[in-house]
């Protein structure tokens, strides 16, 4: 059975560059990939934490300063990358901000910064990552999108509208780069818990709201999104591509049910 596992699921020999890796969510994706086998780059504007998951994680990793809003220096980037692993297999796109606000507070500099750095930098380094795929004929693009694609709660509106643009990408990259081999899928957590989350976790309130409509009746952890991705990023999926997969605990199912009688 082990055996049979590894061949499905293991990442030995390829080379993942995960954005956002300093994040709850990217560093826990990040940690997955290797232990799977995967060397990984680990790319985030805050080069010292980075630093610091690559200690813990070990030589099979590397870390890489990237600025999802300097575009011109992704090539640059991609380059050092590929200097020292000779390729680039898995992209996970995790990157990303939000600033919670109505809509009617919403500046122009907001709007942009947002993004600029959910959406804008996720699709030209992904286009910038294609290259190496291309001529690898092959590779596997992992965008990390949100509950917010399909069930917005307010405040979000920003951030909603670049992750339902990184859903859509998705589904372009899927479609367009098929020919090369190269796969893209969207994995949108729903209300995951992270140092950036606890606040709403703490709320009285909107704690309830989401406990009351998630069927499992927890927060998700950035652990529950590891397994998914590292299914993405192997051969195991090589059959699924342009697909959204939400890992939300039951969110969009329905929620905890309501009083019923079974004998009606």
């Amino acid at each position: 059975m082990n055996t049979y596992l590894e061949q499905l699921f293991s990442l030995n020999g390829k080379v993942a560059l995960v954005t956002g890796a300093a994040g709850g969510i990217g560093s826990a994706i990040a940690e997955g990939l290797c232990h799977a086998g995967a060397h990984v780059a680990l790319t985030d504007i805050d080069l010292d934490r980075i630093s610091e998951i690559k200690a813990k994680l070990g030589e099979n990793t590397s870390a890489f300063k990237l600025d999802m809003t300097d575009i011109s220096s992704f090539k640059a980037v991609l380059g050092e990358i590929a200097k020292i692993t000779g390729r680039i297999d898995v992209l996970v796109n995790c990157a990303g901000i939000n600033k919670r606000e109505g809509i009617a507070e919403v500046e122009e500099a907001t709007y942009d910064k947002i993004m600029d750095i959910n959406l804008k930098g996720a699709f030209f380094l992904s286009q910038a990552t294609a290259h190496y795929m291309k001529a690898q004929n092959g590779g596997a693009i992992v965008n990390i999108g949100s509950h917010n694609t399909g069930m917005v709660l307010g405040g979000v509106s920003v951030y909603a509208a670049s992750k339902t643009g990184l859903m859509s990408l998705t589904r372009s990259m899927a479609v367009e780069w098929a020919k090369y081999n190269v796969r893209a899928n969207c994995v949108s957590p729903g209300h995951i818990k992270t140092d950036l989350t606890i606040p709403t976790w703490q709320h009285p309130t909107r704690s309830k709201y989401l406990l009351d409509r998630i069927a499992l009746n927890r927060p998700g952890y950035p652990e529950d999104i590891v397994g998914l991705v590292i299914a993405l990023a192997s051969d195991s999926s090589s059959y699924i591509t342009g697909q959204e997969f939400r890992i939300d605990g039951g969110f969009f199912a329905g929620g905890q049910p309501w009083d019923y009688d079974t004998n009606f």
